[in-house]
């Protein structure tokens, strides 16, 4: 079967965020996000991209089933977990379109759709006047015992599609890992690009 890619915004949106929750949960859980979501926590995190003007979510559909998504908004109604970093670092978030998260089932990786999540969301930010897009990545010691012998970051596709890796800022953001009792704040280096 193939996929269909749909680009959702507003209302449109928050017929999703249930299906994308469930993915989020599945698919972070790997390394190296190694999130142990809840559906609770998921609805309140995700709702604001059917409420924010200008939000958008990126969906790849197998049939009727979400298998991926990708989701992106104006740096300016993004946390403030996410927007004072930028500010503090003299970015002005007023020009920046943020690009939150990519989720794919494992199963439809390989194919171009990373690429073509990225065309769509940078595609709506252009439509919208956002001179730069960005998005966070976390970093994970390269000693931690879950990384996987064969894992295959993804500098250099991030860097083929335009974006750099900044030294500052570097954007802090709190979730509980798969085994812990409580909530701790991971560092995320920020890539950036001009449209």
């Amino acid at each position: 079967m193939t996929l269909t890619i749909k680009r959702l915004t507003g209302a449109a949106v928050r017929d999703v965020l249930d299906d994308l929750a469930r993915l989020r949960i599945q698919v972070f859980r790997d390394w190296p996000y190694l999130y142990d979501g809840s559906p609770d926590y998921e609805a309140k995190y995700l709702a604001r991209y059917g409420e924010t003007e200008g939000a958008v979510v990126v969906c790849a559909f197998e049939g009727d089933t979400l298998v991926g998504a990708s989701t992106g908004e104006p740096l300016g109604d993004e946390l403030e977990a996410f927007r004072a970093p930028f500010e503090a670092a003299g970015l002005d978030p007023s020009q920046i379109f943020y690009l939150a998260e990519s989720v794919l089932d494992p199963a439809w990786r390989g194919q171009g759709i990373g690429h073509r999540f990225f065309d769509e969301r940078e595609a709506h930010a252009r439509a919208l006047g956002f001179k730069q897009a960005s998005f966070c990545a976390v970093e994970r010691p390269d000693d931690h015992p879950m990384k996987p012998a064969d894992y295959r970051p993804l500098d250099a596709f991030w860097q083929g599609r335009g974006y750099t890796r900044l030294d500052t800022p570097i954007v802090h953001f709190p979730w509980r890992d798969i085994g812990e009792a409580a909530e701790t704040e991971k560092p995320m280096r920020v890539w950036l690009r001009t449209l």
